[in-house]
């Protein structure tokens, strides 16, 4: 196994070159169509999309939650952050300056304990620091998802959660079509309760029914806020 290169010293993907896939596995890991290699979520029984309509409802939070929950009931589990232009699943994990490996069978995604339960895959690991800024246009972003789906080696895995970011644009149509024949089960959608929220949230569950993808439940987060001596429940956000 070796180190990837840095994420900005390789040549962006053209348009026409994703639409025109070369026939032999191109050398170049970050521009390698998902045919190219074995990894893939072929070995994934079960694949849920955590999506949202509205910004900061904690939609990173609920995906990790989910994951954890898993894999403390003996579950394997992976998460992968398609969010790509404000990863933030490996600060939430504890996970920042690790890096992302090359095997031969393509990259292997970063590992929360040593009994390898859970793994994560974020372009926050192929980034030079936590402060540079991704600025690309959707081919690109395209491209970055379909390698996450495709070149990962998730392996074997009870469920994969994908957190992606809000609204109904490139990462999560890019995501679902990248899935396809894969066994997504559905997506959890998240909102709080304010109005503005429930009205963006109401547009992501039509987006969701649009492209045909199950929608599991709706989590209202910050309901409301626990007294921490009476336990009375005050209706902080609603």
């Amino acid at each position: 196994r070796s180190k990837t290169p840095s994420l900005f010293s390789l040549p962006s993907p053209t348009p026409e070159r994703l639409q025109q896939p070369p026939r032999k596995p191109d050398p170049r890991p970050y521009l390698c169509p998902a045919a190219a290699m074995p990894g893939g979520v072929d070995k994934i029984k079960n694949i849920v999309l955590v999506l949202s309509g509205k910004g900061g409802v904690g939609k990173t939070t609920v995906a990790v939650q989910i994951a954890q929950s898993m894999a403390a009931q003996g579950k394997k589990v992976g998460i992968l952050d398609v969010d790509l232009c404000g990863p933030s699943v490996a600060k939430v994990l504890g996970l920042e300056g690790k890096e992302v490996m090359q095997s031969s069978e393509g990259w292997v995604p970063v590992y929360t304990d040593a009994q390898k339960s859970m793994c994560c895959m974020s372009i926050a690991f192929l980034l030079k620091n936590n402060d540079e800024a991704v600025v690309w246009r959707g081919p690109k972003k395209t491209a970055m998802i379909k390698q996450f789906v495709g070149d990962v080696v998730w392996g074997e895995l009870d469920m994969l959660i994908i957190d992606t970011p809000p609204g109904t644009s490139d990462e999560q149509m890019a995501t679902i079509e990248e899935l396809k024949g894969a066994k997504l089960r559905g997506a959890v959608v998240v909102t709080t309760p304010q109005q503005v929220a429930v009205v963006d949230v109401q547009k992501e569950i039509s987006f969701a029914r649009k492209m045909g993808v199950r929608v599991l439940g709706v989590v209202e987060n910050m309901s409301g806020f626990v007294c921490p001596c009476c336990q009375e429940v005050t209706d902080v956000f609603s």
